[in-house]
């Protein structure tokens, strides 16, 4: 008992540290159900920048963020109301959902573009610590084009501060899905609202997702939903 006592108590102070690096605009390597991320003050454009710098990625290319809880998620993008039954059946876990972003979201952190990805992980270390922080940055803790790290020994990023949390349950990245809400002028008279679901990469539990998906796109009013053709992504 005392042992895992132990270890608990020096998850916990780590978990502190990492809160405190992140508040004072610092970057820390922090584990998910999918790969290690690499996490800032997602509303910080310094400290989104540092994580550009770190990950040798250009600012043409968008970052996620990540959230620990549907109130925290619906601060950073608007939620259509139709969408709730899905994203509640998704998430917490190990999808990145691509909604319309709000303003509080900086346009370096989504590369200009009005849609932001956001994950809402599965992850007790990761949910603790952006409990207190707010959102975080949310990307592969590895050079861009290189392989995401699943273990803690396979990150080479120089952050300010790496939390161990061991190998990564799924130890891939994640799904990505688009979910976007689309006007249509229907026989020239009403104008219908439709909802579109694109998932744009196979990642962790894509057979799951794609299943949630199909099982409520008729309940839901879900106008479309494609999938793309397989392939291997190296950044989440």
């Amino acid at each position: 008992m005392n042992f895992i006592y132990k270890m608990q108590s020096e998850i916990e102070d780590k978990i502190r540290t990492a809160i405190n690096v992140i508040k004072s605009g610092g970057t820390v390597v922090y584990p998910t159900e999918t790969v290690y991320g690499l996490g800032a003050d997602a509303f910080s454009e310094e400290a989104v920048r540092k994580v550009y710098e770190l990950k040798q990625r250009g600012l043409s290319q968008p970052l996620s963020l990540a959230v620990s809880s549907f109130e925290m998620l619906q601060t950073v993008a608007y939620i259509d109301p139709d969408l709730l039954a899905i994203l509640t059946e998704l998430l917490p876990g190990p999808v990145t959902v691509l909604l319309k972003k709000r303003d509080i979201v900086p346009d370096v952190l989504t590369a200009g573009s009005d849609v932001i990805g956001v994950r809402f992980p599965d992850n007790k270390i990761a949910v603790s610590i952006i409990e207190e922080t707010g959102p975080i940055t949310s990307t592969s803790a590895n050079i861009s084009g290189q392989n995401p790290p699943a273990r803690v020994e396979e990150v080479e990023i120089d952050a300010d501060f790496i939390i161990n949390g061991g190998r990564c349950k799924y130890s891939m990245p994640s799904t990505v899905v688009a979910m976007t809400s689309v006007t249509a002028n229907e026989e020239k008279a009403d104008i219908v609202r439709k909802i579109e679901i694109e998932i744009k990469r196979r990642g962790a539990c894509y057979d799951r997702v794609l299943h949630v998906l199909r099982s409520k796109a008729v309940g839901e009013g879900i106008h479309r939903i494609s999938v793309p053709e397989l392939r291997r992504e190296r950044d989440r």
